[in-house]
């Protein structure tokens, strides 16, 4: 039975961290309780797994690679999910009345603020989310939300909200650009979006469905659209986003849009409520529903 992750020695990742954090291998070793020898032997083979350097070997110490600082940024975001994750575990009152199985962007972007509005009408009410991008709805969880399909698992399935998607970047790689059409937005560099769990619109998709031209420029490649969307904020490109997850980032103009073309998305995001969801959960999920369709009226 194939696993759903895609990557060999956890043991030669969590080296890594270690050795990109501290620049060497010797305080990799100090930290991990292991020899500098066995750091190194687990890099070397992270290496010869992926088919590219991570580090540069310098007299004084070791330096990242392009790749290895990439990889460092993904793992730390991982490692910082699953410490936030094990601290609640430890912190959290045992009785959590609702358990929300949700992915990052929207966790990050649109529940969390309206978790916050939904606490001030119910204080007493304590809610609790499960936050993972990983295919599949089993798990100890009242409700699930994510851009999902049709008939996405067990109990009633309701759409909250259907985005158009956008074209985003700072305003900075717009002015650098010059863009101000899709054949400009075709030519620059583009932030691709792509994991197998999701039916994410690529550029060329969107493109197509605008009538413009195919992208040329260069990609760079990720399967998560928070890191997408911090890569555009770093200027590496232009990235395609649901405009109503971006109402914060537009309002403060860490990103724009970059050209007026939009598309309506293909799959809407939905809330899935489990069939042993209790009250609690049930009246947060009533409520989600309303505030959703409040926003929507409203226009976002």
């Amino acid at each position: 039975m194939p696993r759903p992750y895609d990557f060999g020695s956890m043991t030669a990742l969590i080296s890594f961290e270690a050795a990109a954090r501290h620049g060497s291998f010797k305080l990799a070793a100090n930290e991990t309780n292991v020899t500098p020898a066995a750091i190194s032997h687990q890099i070397k083979a992270l290496e010869a797994d992926l088919g590219c350097a991570l580090f540069l070997r310098r007299h004084r110490g070791v330096e990242l690679t392009e790749q290895g600082a990439f990889l460092l940024v993904a793992l730390q975001r991982g490692f910082e999910g699953i410490s936030d994750a094990v601290a609640q575990l430890r912190d959290r009152p045992q009785a959590v009345d609702v358990t929300i199985r949700v992915t990052t962007a929207v966790s990050a972007l649109w529940l969390t603020p309206k978790i916050t509005a939904f606490w001030r009408s119910h204080p007493a009410i304590t809610v609790s989310q499960i936050v993972s991008d990983v295919a599949g709805t089993r798990g100890l969880h009242d409700i699930s939300i994510g851009y999902l399909t049709g008939s996405p698992g067990p109990g009633p399935s309701h759409e909250l909200f259907r985005d158009r998607i956008i074209a985003v970047g700072t305003p900075r790689f717009a002015a650098s650009h010059a863009i101000r059409s899709l054949a400009d937005l075709a030519q620059v560099p583009l932030v691709h979006t792509n994991h197998d769990a999701h039916q994410w619109t690529s550029w060329a998709e969107w493109f197509a469905a605008l009538g413009g031209p195919a992208p040329v420029g260069r990609g760079l490649f990720v399967n998560n659209h928070m890191i997408a969307l911090q890569a555009a904020q770093d200027d590496v490109g232009a990235v395609l986003a649901w405009d109503g997850l971006m109402t914060d980032l537009l309002a403060r103009e860490r990103l724009v849009r970059l050209v007026p073309q939009d598309i309506p998305s293909s799959v809407p995001f939905r809330m899935v409520i489990h069939p042993r969801a209790s009250a609690r959960a049930r009246l947060f999920a009533t409520w989600l529903l309303r505030d959703a369709s409040a926003g929507a009226a409203q226009g976002g």
